[in-house]
């Protein structure tokens, strides 16, 4: 069995450490929690999306503009929350700056999210975890933190929002929650179905619910990530997060090449020149088609104890997988000291380059070449990507895969000095984006 320690992230006001209040009366808490002792009768805003049907050809388009959903509903209840203090710190007090290099790597220095917690350990070994009600999980969040209810329309499909809606918790409705400690500006959780209390593992259903999201906010600069367990992911109950921020990530200007076609037109490529190795998901003729392919990639990694983390990016466009291996390499005592020391959780947002630092020394010396040294430590082999690339093709079955032959030019992940110039290659090998 393969343990780390870390600090775990305090994600909501009502988290305790590892032990502390483990058991809890079911009536009368007072703390307005999600349980049955607060519930009845709460009322929190329910949003309802507009979905696509099977038979559309294209998805809306990404515009660099907010939208009610994103302005009104996610950041302006958001910055509600921030004025009534529920927040631990303030996020947007946290100095920020893009790194000097061809990458654009992002650092910031948040010195406030692992103070006054104690290291707890982490099984690192297993990706798949059944639900464990003595800890921390997203029910015993308070009611105030809860920002809406999300779900899809049964009006035909149109969007419709209410303002004050009863908690349907039979049907057990999704939620999206602040975390209150935020990366960045508008960081939430979302939830789904949180009343079924599912471990954090992806499945087709909960997976579209996310691409949703990401189609809703309709901006290109608001993201969804996904840890696993053994992926930094601390949680084990199931959740995404998101947050906006206005660059660009490294991993999205990364070159692609293209590697399969499933049918029903989405493209797999796998990322080029960047210091951690991943596949790439784009198009899909409906979101649907996009969803189960890369849920379908999810869920062979968890099948195969495959630690992983997720990207979606461009309103749920274009979707980064990423399996990684530094929680293992930590466990076995593989991991330099001096990496080891910056206290950093290499998880979705630092592999796609929004590197979180909790020391000054690390933020005021961060370079391009610290980052990739960093990253290049969470990435698989050349090989190891290879026998998993292979096993995900294996399980996806949505369709007929085309593979298409490799380029002998390509520049290899990991491998490659962040201080040489890109790699440009032919129009055939390399997608620039």
């Amino acid at each position: 069995m393969l343990r780390i320690k870390r600090v775990p992230t305090v994600v909501s006001n009502y988290q305790k450490e590892e032990g502390d209040d483990a058991v809890r009366h079911v009536s009368g808490c007072g703390k307005n929690c999600l349980k049955s002792c607060c519930i009845q009768d709460a009322k929190i805003p329910l949003y309802a999306f507009k979905t696509f049907g099977k038979k559309d050809l294209s998805l809306p388009e990404c515009k660099e503009q907010t939208v009610a959903f994103l302005d009104s509903l996610i950041l302006g209840e958001w910055e509600d929350r921030v004025q009534k203090g529920l927040f631990r710190y303030d996020v947007t007090a946290c100095e920020t700056k893009v790194i000097p290099g061809e990458y654009g790597f992002i650092a910031q220095l948040n010195e406030g999210r692992h103070l006054k917690k104690r290291p707890t350990e982490f099984r690192v070994d297993k990706v798949l975890q059944p639900f464990d009600e003595s800890k921390f999980n997203f029910t015993k969040v308070g009611q105030e933190e809860i920002l809406l209810q999300f779900e899809a329309s049964n009006d035909d499909g149109e969007v419709q929002f209410f303002p004050h809606a009863p908690i349907d918790v039979e049907n057990s409705p999704s939620f999206v929650a602040i975390n209150v400690s935020p990366i960045e500006y508008g960081h939430v959780l979302l939830i789904p179905r949180i009343f079924e209390c599912l471990p954090q593992r992806i499945d087709h259903t909960n997976f579209l619910l996310a691409l949703h999201m990401a189609a809703e906010a309709g901006n290109p600069y608001f993201r969804l990530g996904y840890n696993s367990l053994g992926a930094f992911a601390t949680i084990n109950h199931l959740h995404f997060q998101a947050y906006y921020l206005a660059v660009p990530f490294p991993i999205e200007m990364a070159p692609i090449k293209k590697i399969a076609k499933v049918d029903g037109g989405v493209k797999i490529s796998k990322l080029l020149n960047y210091p951690v190795r991943g596949l790439v998901f784009e198009g899909g003729n409906t979101l649907e088609e996009l969803s189960n392919t890369v849920s379908d990639a999810c869920i062979c990694l968890q099948n195969n104890n495959i630690p992983y983390n997720v990207l979606i990016s461009d309103c749920g466009r274009q979707i980064f997988l990423l399996p990684q291996c530094y929680a293992e390499k930590q466990a076995l005592g593989e991991v330099n000291t001096e990496l080891l020391d910056t206290q950093v959780n290499p998880a979705v947002w630092e592999i796609s380059g929004h590197m979180v630092l909790k020391r000054k020394k690390d933020f005021d010396e961060a370079s391009e070449a610290n980052a990739w040294r960093l990253l290049a430590e969470v990435s698989l082999s050349e090989e190891r990507f290879q026998e998993v690339n292979d096993l995900i093709f294996q399980a996806i079955t949505s369709g007929k895969l085309d593979v298409i032959s490799q380029c002998p030019e390509e520049t290899d992940a990991v491998t490659s000095n962040p201080g040489s110039s890109m790699m440009t290659g032919s129009k055939e090998c390399l997608v620039l984006q």
